[in-house]
């Protein structure tokens, strides 16, 4: 897939940066593993879930009369799953333990979000690289 080296990567990165994380995928909107750096998770059943609270959030935010769905936050006894929008066609998760200092992590995750967003914009057959979209 385009760019998967560089978008895995920027989730190795982000691990390295919060040890407490211990997992980031991406994933288009409709559900396709781009890259994971998440040992033992199911990356594609994990991506389809992604995708559909992705399309969740999306609609939250439109019902609630908000311009564009940008993070989505889920806590559990056991730690968190961030979701942050990646441009208008991809989705970055990001696993981290209950320890987590979330604004640390909503940080870092927004600034490897913002990398991969760039990353596909400007691959080969996107908006920059010369293709159709």
């Amino acid at each position: 897939m385009v760019h998967e080296a560089a978008i895995r990567t920027e989730l190795a990165g982000l691990r390295a940066r919060l040890p407490e994380v211990t997992g980031a995928l991406a994933a288009t909107a409709d559900g396709l593993v781009l890259a994971e750096d998440a040992p033992g998770l199911p990356a594609e059943g994990f991506a389809a879930l992604t995708a559909a609270a992705l399309g969740v959030g999306l609609r939250l935010t439109e019902t609630a009369g908000q311009r564009s769905f940008r993070e989505l936050l889920i806590r559990s006894d056991t730690g968190c799953i961030a979701l942050y929008a990646a441009g208008r066609d991809a989705v970055l998760a990001v696993l981290a333990e209950p320890r987590t200092n979330v604004g640390r992590l909503h940080l870092e995750a927004r600034r490897s979000c913002a990398e991969v967003a760039d990353l596909l914009h400007h691959a080969p057959g996107g908006p920059e690289g010369g293709g159709t979209s």
